[in-house]
C-alpha cells in the first residue's frame, strides 16, 4: 500500500471498558487502621477504582474497548491491518496479548505485537501506529491497551494500594477523512529514574518467587513516591510545553488536556506550571484510579462518551510512566 504523504492520520473511533466490580477506598482501608477516606482522597484524588474478578482477563476487557472503537469508527474488523497493544501486565508473557486479541476479534492474520512503556504505553503505541500508516506499513490499525493492575498491587503497601485500578481503552487509526486529526506525539524519558517505579519479579532475573516466599514483594509494583511526584511533574510539564511549542500554540489555545491519571496532586501542580487551568484537565482518577497505560485512552473515551469535546477542540495528551517514559502530543477533535 502506498505511504500516506500528508499528515492526515486520524482517530476514527475510541472505546473504553472497565470491570463491573467497584472497589471503594473503604475496602482497602481495612488493611490500614488509622488512615481515613479524606486522607486518601486528599493525597491521591482516588475515591474508587474497578477491580477485575478472578475469572476476568485483560484480553476480554480489551476486546470490549476495541469493539466500541470499531463501532464508533464504522470500520469492520476485515478492514483492520494490525493491532498494537500497550500493557505492562499481559495475560501471559508469550505470545503477545495483541495476538490473543486478534484471534478473539476474528482477525488472526493481521500484524500484532505488544509494547511496554508503562503508563505512557498507549501514547507510544499511537505514535508507532501513526508512523506505520504514514510509511505504508498499514492503513487501518487498532491501538489498544488493557491493564489489570489489581493483580500486581500490594494490598499492604500504603504507597500503592489506593492508586491502581483495572481498565482498557482503544482507538482506530486511519488516514481516511472524517476522524480526529492526530499530530505527532513526542516521546522521551529519563532512565536515571529507572528504579522509581518497578516490578522486579516475573522476568529472567527473578522468574518465580523463592520457595520460602521472602521475595514476594518483588512481584508487586513498587514505587518511590517522592521521586515519582517530583519527576512526574517535570515530565508532564515538559511534554505539554514541548507540544505547544511544536504546534505553535499558546496555553489559551488548548481546549482540553487529557493526561495520564497519575495522581490528582500531580495534575494540579502540572496545571499551574504550564499555565492551563485545571478545569481544562479531563480527570477520571476519582472513579477509575490509575490504570497505567489504559488511563489516557479511558479518559479520552469517557470524555467522548460524555459529549465533552466539540469539533475543532485542540486536545493535548500527555503521560509519564515507569522507565521513566514521557509522551505528549496534539489531537484535534
Amino acid at each position: 500500500m502506498p505511504p500516506v504523504t500528508a499528515d492526515t492520520v486520524r482517530i476514527a473511533g475510541v472505546g473504553f471498558a472497565v470491570p463491573a466490580r467497584i472497589c471503594a477506598n473503604s475496602e482497602i482501608l481495612k488493611a490500614f487502621p488509622g488512615r481515613t477516606e479524606d486522607e486518601i482522597v486528599r493525597l491521591t484524588g482516588v475515591r474508587e477504582r474497578r477491580h477485575a474478578s478472578e475469572d476476568e482477563n485483560a484480553t476480554a476487557l480489551a476486546a470490549v474497548a476495541a469493539r466500541g472503537a470499531l463501532e464508533q469508527a464504522g470500520i469492520d474488523v476485515a478492514q483492520i491491518d494490525g493491532i498494537i497493544m500497550a500493557t505492562l501486565i499481559p495475560d501471559q508473557p508469550v505470545p503477545s496479548m495483541a495476538s490473543a486479541l486478534a484471534r478473539l476479534l476474528g482477525m488472526p492474520h493481521v500484524l500484532a505485537f505488544d509494547l511496554n512503556a508503562a503508563c505512557s504505553g498507549w501514547l507510544y503505541a499511537l505514535e508507532v501506529g501513526r508512523t506505520f500508516i504514514r510509511s505504508g506499513t498499514a492503513r487501518n490499525l487498532l491501538v489498544v491497551t488493557a491493564e489489570l493492575l489489581s493483580r500486581i498491587t500490594n494490598p499492604q503497601d500504603h504507597d500503592t494500594a489506593f492508586l491502581f485500578g483495572d481498565g482498557a481503552g482503544a482507538a482506530v487509526l486511519t488516514p481516511e477523512d472524517g476522524g480526529h486529526r492526530l499530530h505527532r506525539i513526542g516521546l522521551s524519558g529519563n532512565a536515571d529514574q529507572y528504579e522509581a517505579i518497578q516490578r522486579q519479579g516475573g522476568g529472567a532475573v527473578k522468574l518465580v518467587p523463592d520457595l520460602d516466599g521472602q521475595d514476594l514483594d518483588h512481584f508487586y509494583l513498587q514505587m518511590n513516591g517522592p521521586a515519582v511526584f517530583k519527576h512526574a511533574i517535570i515530565g508532564f510539564s515538559k511534554q505539554i510545553d514541548d507540544t505547544l511549542a511544536r504546534e505553535n500554540l499558546k496555553p489559551e489555545d488548548v481546549a482540553w488536556v487529557v493526561p495520564h491519571q497519575a495522581n490528582e496532586r500531580i495534575l494540579r501542580a502540572v496545571s499551574k506550571r504550564v499555565g492551563i487551568p485545571y478545569e481544562k484537565f479531563i480527570v477520571t482518577i476519582g472513579q477509575y484510579g490509575n490504570t497505567s497505560a489504559a488511563s489516557v485512552s479511558m479518559a479520552l473515551g469517557w470524555a467522548a462518551e460524555e459529549g465533552i469535546f466539540v469539533p475543532g477542540d485542540k486536545i493535548v495528551v500527555s503521560s509519564v510512566g515507569a522507565g521513566l517514559t514521557y509522551a505528549g502530543g496534539l489531537l484535534v477533535w
